[in-house]
């Protein structure tokens, strides 16, 4: 795929996107913290989208990230995970076709600078993160933390907030995102297989 070809045609699928939901520019800026003027822009070709736009745009359309910025093929039922790289080395690659709810990505991130300033942003959003490989530094709002392989993060993304890698090297990392106050749901054992685990552990 040849990514400025895409990114030059996702200009006309935005603007297609949102006519089709009958929103304004006002609105979907309202819903997506991304100006009117920079929406504007993005749908006339005038200006290419970012990665941080493409997330809260494919959320509000309620589209998977892969159909926003490529018509997914006909005739296949098998999901085609197709990566999007972008220029500062980002890697993302989308786990889920389904239009609306809960989407799932997977991002890989280069190594960062232990000098790098993050530009924190803010979305209409809820987000959850688990990190496979290497330490994600998480700026959210006044805390500054970082996860290691295993450990699980989720928050509102009213908050402001930045996810990059440390100096240590390159991380990768699970993250689901969902809309306004819509949160992943846990399952877990129901009562008697609990109660059966923990007579087995004290026997």
């Amino acid at each position: 795929m040849d990514l400025d070809r895409t990114l030059d045609a996702v200009g006309p699928r935005l603007k297609e996107l949102r006519q089709r939901r009958d929103v304004t520019l006002s609105e979907l800026s309202a819903e997506t913290g991304i100006s009117t003027s920079t929406l504007s822009r993005l749908e006339a070709g005038l200006r290419r989208p970012t990665l941080e736009q493409l997330l809260p745009l494919a959320k509000s359309h309620g589209v998977t990230l892969d159909e926003l910025v490529d018509a997914p093929p006909t005739g296949d039922p098998r999901v085609t995970l197709k990566p999007l790289a972008t220029k500062d080395g980002r890697t993302i690659v989308p786990l889920s076709r389904r239009p609306g709810g809960i989407q799932a990505y997977k991002f890989v991130l280069p190594a960062g600078r232990d000098d790098d300033e993050p530009e924190l942003r803010t979305h209409e959003g809820y987000d959850w993160a688990f990190v496979l490989d290497g330490r994600l530094r998480l700026v959210l709002g006044e805390h500054d933390i970082v996860l290691k392989p295993g450990e699980a993060v989720e928050f509102d993304t009213r908050t402001p907030h930045w996810f990059g890698a440390t100096s240590a090297g390159p991380v990768e990392f699970l993250s689901l995102v969902g809309k306004q106050g819509e949160r992943a749901h846990l399952r877990v054992a129901p009562k008697r297989l609990r109660d059966q685990s923990a007579t087995t552990a004290g026997s």
